[in-house]
């Protein structure tokens, strides 16, 4: 089976052999079916998400790679429900998108993109900044200029080049894909190929828990990129035969800016009007998602679900992980909060696999932590 970029909204395909990032009327992609890998095309010898390379829609043989993926998964009690914390910090650059940074970059890489431009909040910035470092590819990182110190900083090391962008996280996207005229837009939120990165974490789950499938994921959500790698890889695992049903997937987003919860819970396929605030959960904050019809299906489709959480909610669930030894940064904390809801409306049972994606290190808002603390830095 050939894989080829594909537009979901109007069944058009385009051949891989030529780096793109967008279709026609900068319509957002993703890539045809892929048949899955069944335990035997796993490569064992390997300790990283490129165990699971026969999954990718290229052969690459000297992928960028520093060890990601292969994260912990910790079995806990949490309000007395059998839940699996998924360590997605664990990762070279502290949060889950290396996993997508380092198939991104390393296909990109192979079709002969040398010089990459991205947009972010922080942790995607940070982790292609690093994967490009690594690969001999120069980055440029456009950010808002209200992003944490620690990410940019993080960025500047590796060697990007760094733009603070004014005004809101719409506008440093904006702004992007009007520089895309004059370098390749390696976007996190954009490039199919990142979601298959993020598809590892499906693969990697299926392994952890003895080749099966969790009855529920709950993961932070901003742009769906967890949603969509959980949907399209536990997809691919369910069309190679090796589970036979998909996990309930559920996301999780701040009710300052949630418009993906939003939307799903007034069961619209668009926008909902409404006001942006400033979230602790900056990682979320993502009030116009590209892919905002294809999460919101990855979602029904699965039969799960979304939680819009309040700041307080977050910043007490940040606050309970870190009393449990998990330090993670609030955009993480939020799998935690939802997690109590889906409980009480009974969404989700006690008895049930449940796994909490933790997708960021505390490391990366020590600032934000700091202020839930009432600690004078």
């Amino acid at each position: 089976m050939t894989a080829a970029y594909l537009d979901p909204r109007t069944g058009q395909t385009f051949a891989l052999d030529q780096p793109r990032w967008c279709g026609p009327g900068l319509a957002p992609l993703l890539l045809t079916a892929l048949p899955g890998i069944g335990r035997g095309a796993i490569d064992t010898a390997t300790r990283s998400l490129w165990r699971y390379r026969a999954a990718f829609p290229m052969r690459i043989e000297n992928p960028i790679t520093m060890g990601e993926g292969c994260t912990p998964l910790i079995a806990r009690s949490i309000l007395g429900a059998n839940v699996h914390l998924k360590c997605e910090w664990f990762m070279p650059t502290g949060s889950f998108k290396d996993r997508g940074a380092s198939v991104m970059l390393s296909l990109l890489r192979a079709q002969g993109i040398t010089d990459v431009l991205e947009d972010s909040s922080g942790n995607g910035g940070a982790a292609v900044s690093a994967y490009a470092a690594a690969g001999g590819m120069h980055a440029t990182i456009m950010a808002p200029d209200s992003t944490s110190p620690a990410k940019t900083v993080q960025m500047r090391a590796h060697g990007a080049a760094v733009e603070l962008i004014p005004g809101n996280r719409q506008a440093t996207s904006d702004a992007a894909v009007e520089r895309s005229e004059s370098v390749f837009y390696a976007s996190h939120n954009w490039h199919p190929f990142f979601l298959h990165g993020t598809k590892t974490l499906a693969y990697e789950l299926w392994e952890d828990l003895g080749f099966t499938a969790p009855d529920n994921i709950i993961t932070p959500c901003g742009a769906g990129s967890n949603v969509l790698g959980c949907e399209i890889g536990f997809s691919e695992l369910l069309r190679a035969g090796q589970i036979d049903r998909m996990p309930r997937i559920f996301a999780a987003q701040p009710a300052n800016c949630g418009p993906i919860a939003a939307a799903f819970m007034a069961g619209r396929d668009t926008l909902m009007p409404g006001v942006v605030s400033p979230t602790i959960a900056e990682g979320t904050a993502i009030a116009q998602p590209i892919r905002l019809r294809e999460v919101l299906g990855a979602l029904r489709e699965t039969d799960g679900g979304a939680v819009q959480l309040t700041e307080a909610e977050i910043a007490r669930a940040t606050l309970d992980l870190a009393a449990m030894g998990i330090y993670v940064e609030p955009t993480s904390a939020q799998a935690l909060a939802a997690l109590e809801k889906l409980l009480a409306s009974g969404a989700i049972t006690p008895d049930q696999t449940t796994v909490l994606v933790l997708t960021g290190s505390g490391l990366k808002a020590t600032p934000r932590i700091a202020e839930l603390l009432g600690v004078v830095l």
